[in-house]
């Protein structure tokens, strides 16, 4: 049953992303990579939700405003 759920959460989360411009897919995948490497720096430092914060705020910035080709 779990292997069910999580199957159709994928396929959802993957269809949702099917419509969005380039801007908009870095910007997502941007603020979910730094989510998960500052919420590892934060677990180290002792403040890991900080730290995915921090991180999401900075790597979504950082997809929106790199490689602006389209």
């Amino acid at each position: 049953m779990k292997r069910v759920i999580a199957s159709v959460i994928l396929v959802a989360f993957l269809g949702g992303c099917s419509g969005m411009s380039g801007g908009e897919q870095r910007t997502l995948s941007g603020g979910a990579i730094g989510a998960a490497g500052g919420a590892g720096v934060g677990l180290l430092l002792g403040a890991p939700v900080a730290g995915a914060l921090i991180g999401g705020a900075a790597g979504a910035a950082t997809g929106a405003l790199c490689c602006n080709k389209d």
